[in-house]
């Protein structure tokens, strides 16, 4: 099994707990980066971002980040060196994300997704193997971008 970073803001905590338990009783083991509570408005780029260094770090295998959209936190994950943080809508793009793309931050948004279908795109995402072929040369194009920061 995996080890994978879960970190969110105030509006995602209640769906990092959930996914939390799903992944724990999948036979994951979870790094909670926090918060530790939903009650106090906290920074999304504080979460993103750790997320981010635990997944280029090694100290997580991949990450799961949360926000109200998934938009901001996506984009503090993508600021972190070797990051390709994607955020998902449902289980064909959170497939095709890890798929395509490799990504190893997968990005959620707790308003405006059910927590069922949060659930399914974990799950989906986490079962999809990354491509190769023409997907290989096009990681090596983003690599390159990224090295040129």
């Amino acid at each position: 099994m995996m080890r994978i970073a879960l970190g969110s803001d105030h509006a995602g905590y209640d769906l990092k707990a959930e996914i939390a338990v799903a992944l724990t009783s999948a036979g994951h083991e979870v790094v909670d980066l926090g918060p530790d509570n939903g009650r106090e408005s906290v920074d999304y780029p504080d979460f993103g971002s750790a997320v981010g260094h635990a997944v280029v770090g090694n100290l997580a295998d991949l990450g799961i980040a949360i926000c109200g959209t998934g938009i901001g936190i996506s984009i503090a994950a993508n600021k972190v060196s070797g990051v390709r943080a994607a955020l998902v809508h449902d289980v064909t793009t959170a497939r095709l994300s890890r798929e395509h793309n490799h990504a190893n931050v997968l990005c959620l948004g707790a308003r405006v997704l059910g927590t069922q279908v949060a659930l399914d795109c974990v799950a989906a995402w986490l079962d999809t193997t990354p491509g190769e072929g023409r997907h290989l040369g096009r990681l090596d194009k983003i690599a390159a971008l990224d090295a040129a920061r």
